[in-house]
C-alpha cells in the first residue's frame, strides 16, 4: 500500500510552487495572468500606432530591422534575468557584464588570434563565470543580491576598460565574418540576431517549464526556506540559476559586438535597467515565484519600440532616459499592486 505524501516532502513543495505559477488549480489566477500579458501586448500595439502616426519613418523596413536588432540584445539579457528575478533575486551586472563578455571575445579573437568559435565560447564562459561569482557571493557569503551584483557591475565595467585599454576592439581585420553572427541571414529577411533570440526564448521557455532548474527556480522564489527544508540544495540551484543567466549575458555580449563589428568597453551602461524593466513589464514579480518567458519577450519589444520611437522623434537623450526611468518606476509600482492584491 502506498503511503500518502507528506506535506513537507520535496515533491509537494515543488509542485505547489509550479501549480501556483501555472495556475493549474486557480482559474481566476490564470485569467489574471492572461489579462496581464494581453495588456502588455496591447500596450505594445498602442506604442507602435502612436509612433507610426507621429513619424512616417517608424514603420520603414530599415527601422523595423533596427527595432528587432535592438530587441535581440535587450531580449537576450531579459531572458536570463527572468530566471534570476523569479528566484526573488536581481542582477545589476548584466549591462557591464555584457560589455566585458564582448571585450573578452574581442581579445581572444583579435589579440590572441584564436578562431571565432573559441572567442564565442570565451565570451559565454566569461558570463557563466560572472554568474558563478554572483551566485557564490549571494548563497555562501549571504550578500544581498542587490549588493553582490552591484559590486559585480562595477568590477565588470572596470575590467572591460582595463582589458581593452579603454579602446574599442575591431573585428574587421582579424575576423571579417564575425559580424555575420548578428547581421548575417540564414532565413531570408530575418537577421541572425533575431533568430538567435527566438531560439534562446524557446530554450528558456522549455527550461523554465520542463526541467528541474525551472521547477526549482519557481520553488526558491515562492518559498526558499520550505524548499530547503524539503531536501533541495537551494544554494547549489541558486548558483546554477545565476550561471544560466550569465550564459545569456555572454551571448548578448557576442551579439552586440557582432552587430557593431567591434567590442565597445562602455556599451553596456543602462542595458540592465531596460532588461529588468522588460522582465517586470512582462509580468514577472520582483518578489519571486512568478514569471513567464512570453511576457518577457513582449516586455523587451515594448522597451525597444519605446526607445526607438523616442529617437525617431528626435527626443533628446536626456529625456529618453527620463522616460525609460518613468517606465521602470511604473512597472515596479504595478508589480507592487499585483503583489498586494495577491496577498
Amino acid at each position: 500500500m502506498s503511503t500518502p505524501e507528506q506535506p513537507g516532502s520535496t515533491t509537494t513543495v515543488i509542485q505547489q510552487a509550479v501549480n501556483e505559477n501555472t495556475d493549474k488549480r486557480d482559474v481566476s489566477g490564470f485569467l489574471k495572468r492572461q489579462l496581464q500579458q494581453s495588456l502588455a501586448f496591447g500596450t505594445l500595439i498602442v506604442l507602435v500606432i502612436i509612433f507610426a502616426l507621429a513619424s512616417p519613418n517608424f514603420l520603414t523596413f530599415s527601422n523595423i530591422a533596427t527595432v528587432l536588432l535592438s530587441t535581440a540584445v535587450i531580449g537576450i539579457l531579459a531572458l536570463g534575468t527572468t530566471f534570476v528575478i523569479i528566484t526573488g533575486g536581481i542582477d545589476l551586472s548584466i549591462g557591464t557584464g555584457m560589455a566585458l563578455c564582448a571585450v573578452m571575445t574581442g581579445v581572444i579573437i583579435t589579440n590572441l588570434g584564436m578562431p571565432v568559435w573559441v572567442g564565442v565560447l570565451g565570451g559565454i564562459g566569461t558570463g557563466v563565470l560572472m554568474g558563478l561569482v554572483n551566485g557564490v557571493n549571494i548563497t555562501f557569503l549571504r550578500l544581498p543580491p542587490f549588493i553582490a551584483t552591484l559590486a559585480m557591475m562595477m568590477i565588470a565595467g572596470g575590467l572591460a576598460l582595463v582589458i581593452s585599454g579603454v579602446r574599442p576592439i575591431y573585428f574587421s581585420t582579424s575576423a571579417p565574418d564575425f559580424k555575420r553572427i548578428a547581421l548575417g541571414v540564414i532565413i531570408p529577411g530575418i537577421p541572425n540576431a533575431v533568430l538567435i533570440t527566438a531560439v534562446l526564448a524557446l530554450i528558456a521557455g522549455l527550461v523554465l517549464s520542463k526541467t528541474l532548474l525551472g521547477r526549482y527556480t519557481f520553488a526558491i522564489g515562492s518559498n526558499e526556506e520550505a524548499t530547503r527544508l524539503s531536501g533541495v540544495n537551494t544554494r547549489r540551484w541558486t548558483i546554477f540559476v545565476y550561471m544560466f543567466a550569465g550564459a545569456f549575458t555572454g551571448v548578448a555580449g557576442i551579439v552586440i559586438a557582432s552587430r557593431l563589428d567591434s567590442a565597445q568597453p562602455q556599451i553596456g551602461t543602462g542595458y540592465e535597467l531596460q532588461a529588468i524593466a522588460a522582465v517586470i513589464i512582462g509580468g514577472t514579480s520582483l518578489l519571486g515565484g512568478r514569471g513567464s518567458i512570453v511576457g518577457t519577450v513582449i516586455g523587451a519589444l515594448i522597451m525597444s519600440v519605446l526607445v526607438n520611437g523616442l529617437r525617431i522623434l528626435s527626443i533628446q537623450t536626456e529625456w529618453q532616459n527620463v522616460v525609460v526611468g518613468v517606465v521602470v518606476l511604473l512597472a515596479v509600482f504595478f508589480d507592487s499592486l499585483r503583489n498586494r492584491q495577491r496577498t
